[in-house]
């Protein structure tokens, strides 16, 4: 029970994180200043942040072009989805 709730707010945590980079970068994009790495951020969309990350790209408009982006946040989303899923069948919410 308490892996499901730790589970689920280190998603929410990691998705803010990724909406505040991607919104971030954008900025630093249009102001042409130094910028946040696409390696950051591709890794904490894949590792926990994939909603928040693919709600940013197109919210932002930010990185849209990138297939790859795309492809990891839909990789992201399935292995967090598919983690959170077996952790509520297992220990229940």
């Amino acid at each position: 029970m308490i892996w499901t709730k730790i589970f689920t707010v280190y998603i929410c945590v990691c998705s803010l994180v990724a909406f505040v980079l991607y919104g971030v970068d954008k900025r630093k994009a249009q102001k042409e200043k130094w910028r946040i790495s696409e390696k950051c951020l591709l890794g904490i969309s894949f590792l926990g942040g994939g909603i928040g990350g693919y709600l940013a790209m197109h919210i932002f408009r930010h990185k849209t072009k990138h297939w790859y982006f795309h492809a990891l946040h839909i990789l992201g989303i399935a292995w967090q989805v598919a983690l959170w899923v077996f952790l509520l069948l297992r220990f229940g919410f």
